[in-house]
């Protein structure tokens, strides 16, 4: 089947479909790639180029990637309430330009940056209160086009198709973009900023924001563009308010009473509301007043339709699952940035004349995600459907996500421990100016490959869990919900180094004499914990439709064969 076949069977109009994603995918793999390079190796750039302390960059870091990260949440709330994803996404191209020209400035002109200082100097000059204000709004810039494009592409991708399996499809190639996006520029960019300059590092990272610009363009006349219908959180916000004022009102599972809309035409079904959370239901209940001679409203903050009803109890139902993706992003923040500090302690030479950046480490993570991702939709997903003729469920891929993430964090403790016996051994702990440990920089490797491993599971899942059961008008913040959590994992992440480094002493400036091992196993102990936590709620979970997604999913495939690859797999 060639392309344009794939788009007439798979999405509705002249629009969409499988031509737009070389556009899509092209101009997010652009803007990943400028993101990363410029985002990658920031700790180092604060430690070498502003003279900051360790552990303080690392705390900065993580408040920038999380700024990063929290942004998408509200360019999907514009976009799904004002401008439709392709106007946002367009403009924020634009501005991440913009913040990867000032991030060049910042490394090409040295009145922008403190005089030079050797590393571990405890007299080092620090950068003026002109020279922050130009770096950080370079950071903010950043965040403002993360904002616009990291999950709000995703989405306007989705949009493309009308098929739950095309969109999956779509959600893990445009992660496995991400992911190679990612490793290139924690590879590419980062060894440019540390053997040859920052400034050509940040000058490509500014050619890349210009080729997604160009990139996305060029697709404009192939995408499909639902219009915004306004904001979809005052009709949530009415259900809530409407259900509050008519708390006293007996509780009713007939739909006599009800209201389903004043247009009747258009109703699928007068089915009465689910009895979950049915105390929302009454903001459904028809009062006396509610509504006018011809069935209109006369009080909409008194009444809502039943689908409104359902549509924030989805939302509802969602967040205890949601909650608990949160400890991922901790652990995996904290993770991020004390493997830097450790990477910058041990032996990072490949060779006579190759050392491995600190900053590039994370690619380890990046690459494994990719390729496993990879595996999974050519491999792994195929094989399963072919031996037991079952497609795996979204929440248990999240599920085993979880898990593998545990290990992960247990192998970081252990791997820390071979280091601290290093130290021991040749007598460093003292050495406040940050000894070279006698160990290899692969022994960091592994515990990352681990978390990249783990995040080709729960993230993707995650992401298209929440698009399908968000309500429709609501799916650009569906997927923004992973936003926040990584947003919250690395604002919390940072909270909970500052409260370990007040509690304990696993944290001293020296990383050579930390206790980086028991942060470790305090998130290995922590991540079992919230697993339990996933699993009592995956059980009890309902889909929109009411039936259990695993039952749902044995159903499907009992009453048909199982599904052949889709599409999108062939084109793919």
């Amino acid at each position: 089947m060639d392309l344009e076949d794939g788009m007439s069977t798979k999405s509705s109009g002249k629009r969409g479909g499988w031509i737009t994603v070389p556009f899509i995918i092209g101009s997010a793999g652009a803007l990943g790639l400028a993101t990363s390079g410029a985002s990658a190796n920031l700790l180092v750039y604060l430690v070498e180029e502003f003279n900051v302390k360790s552990i303080d960059a690392a705390q900065i870091t993580n408040i920038v990637n999380g700024c990063v990260s929290l942004a998408p949440i509200l360019g999907a709330v514009i976009s799904d309430s004002f401008f439709g994803c392709f106007p946002v996404i367009a403009v924020s191209t634009a501005i991440s330009l913009l913040s990867m020209v000032l991030f060049t400035l910042t490394s090409t002109i040295s009145s922008l940056r403190p005089a030079p200082c050797a590393t571990g100097s405890d007299a080092c000059p620090t950068a003026t209160p002109d020279q922050l204000a130009v770096l950080y709004a370079a950071v903010a810039l950043v965040c403002v086009a993360s904002g616009g494009t990291r999950f709000t592409t995703a989405t306007m991708g989705a949009d493309q198709f009308d098929s739950a399996t095309d969109q999956n499809v779509f959600f893990n190639w445009y992660f496995i973009a991400q992911y190679v996006s990612s490793v290139l520029g924690a590879t590419v960019i980062v060894y440019v900023q540390d053997s040859v300059s920052w400034g050509w590092g940040f000058g490509i990272s500014a050619a890349a924001s210009a080729a997604a610009t160009a990139v996305l363009l060029l697709g404009l006349r192939h995408y499909r563009r639902p219009k915004p219908t306004g904001s979809p959180f005052t009709g949530l916000a009415r259900v809530a308010v409407a259900a509050v004022r008519k708390w006293r009102l007996p509780t009713s599972p007939e739909a006599v009473g009800l209201f389903f809309g004043p247009d009747k035409s258009t109703l699928q079904s007068n089915q009465p509301p689910s009895l979950s959370l049915r105390w929302l239901n009454k903001a459904a209940v028809v009062t006396r007043g509610d509504n006018n001679e011809d069935g209109s409203l006369a009080k909409p903050w008194r009444l809502c339709t039943v689908q409104e009803v359902e549509d924030l109890k989805a939302i509802v139902r969602i967040l205890p699952l949601w909650l608990t993706g949160i400890f991922l992003s901790i652990s995996i923040g904290i993770q991020g940035s004390l493997t830097v500090l450790q990477a910058l302690t041990v032996d990072r030479r490949l060779g006579p004349h190759f050392s491995v950046p600190a900053g590039s480490l994370i690619v380890s993570s990046f690459a494994a995600s990719a390729v496993t991702l990879f595996l999974l939709d050519r491999f792994i997903f195929p094989t399963w459907r072919m031996l037991t003729g079952r497609e795996e469920t979204l929440l248990r891929r999240v599920g085993i996500g979880h898990a593998i993430n545990i290990a992960a964090m247990a192998a970081s403790a252990l791997v820390e421990r071979m280091r601290m016996s290093a130290v021991r051994s040749h007598r460093l702990a003292d050495d406040l100016a940050g000894a070279t440990v006698p160990m290899s920089v692969l022994w960091l490797l592994l515990p990352l490959v681990l978390v990249g491993v783990a995040e080709a599971l729960h993230f993707p899942g995650q992401v298209a869990f929440y698009y399908q059961e968000f309500p429709p008008a609501l799916r650009g913040t569906a997927t923004g919900m992973m936003a926040v959590i990584i947003a919250l994992g690395f604002y919390l992440s940072t909270a909970v180094i500052d409260l370990v480094r007040r509690a304990t002493d696993w944290l001293p400036d020296n990383v050579n004499a930390s206790r980086l091992d028991r942060v470790y196993w305090t998130l290995a102990a922590g991540g079992a914990v919230n697993l339990g936590m996933f699993l009592i709620l995956a059980q009890a979970y309902r889909c929109r439709s009411g039936s259990p997604e695993t039952l749902a999913a044995e159903k499907q495939v009992a009453l048909a064969p199982p599904p052949p690859t889709s599409e999108g797999h062939k084109r793919l």
